[in-house]
């Protein structure tokens, strides 16, 4: 797998050692934006559009692995799920037990899900229904000399 289909591509599968590198690099990139607009270096809007670039990419890499786990590009949808469930005020609308548990307890338990899923367990051997195997990303260009 190219770097383009790692981080573009919604077919295909991708394995864990992958899936791991993206998280690692998304963190990073996020460390790194965000140092960045908090010391006033870089515009709060450029940085904004910096993480909704990112978007596509991460969408990718989670699509493609849970591919590879035998599931639905459509169970990423959880992960936005849980984000508009942190981002609610239910604390105006709900008694406090409520409010936490809709909007904590409950997105944090399916982002805990999601990365156990996704990074823990391993892709169903061989071939299934979205294709062949995970075949490694080549991060390296490999030179042909003939």
């Amino acid at each position: 797998m190219t770097i383009q289909e790692w981080c573009f591509s919604l077919q295909g599968r991708l394995n864990r050692k992958d899936f791991w590198i993206w998280q690692g690099v998304w963190l990073l990139l996020m460390l790194v934006l965000f140092t960045l607009a908090g010391q006033g270096w870089m515009d709060t809007q450029f940085t904004a559009f910096c993480i909704v670039a990112l978007l596509w990419p991460s969408s990718a890499v989670m699509v493609k692995r849970l591919h590879d786990r035998d599931k639905k590009g459509w169970w990423a949808l959880l992960v936005i799920l849980a984000w508009m469930l942190a981002a609610g005020n239910w604390m105006a609308v709900m008694p406090p037990l409520w409010s936490w548990a809709l909007g904590r307890f409950l997105p944090i338990l399916i982002v805990v899900m999601m990365f156990l899923d996704l990074g823990i367990f391993q892709g169903t051997p061989g071939e299934n229904r979205f294709g062949q195997a995970a075949r490694p990303v080549q991060f390296r260009r490999s030179l042909s000399h003939q």
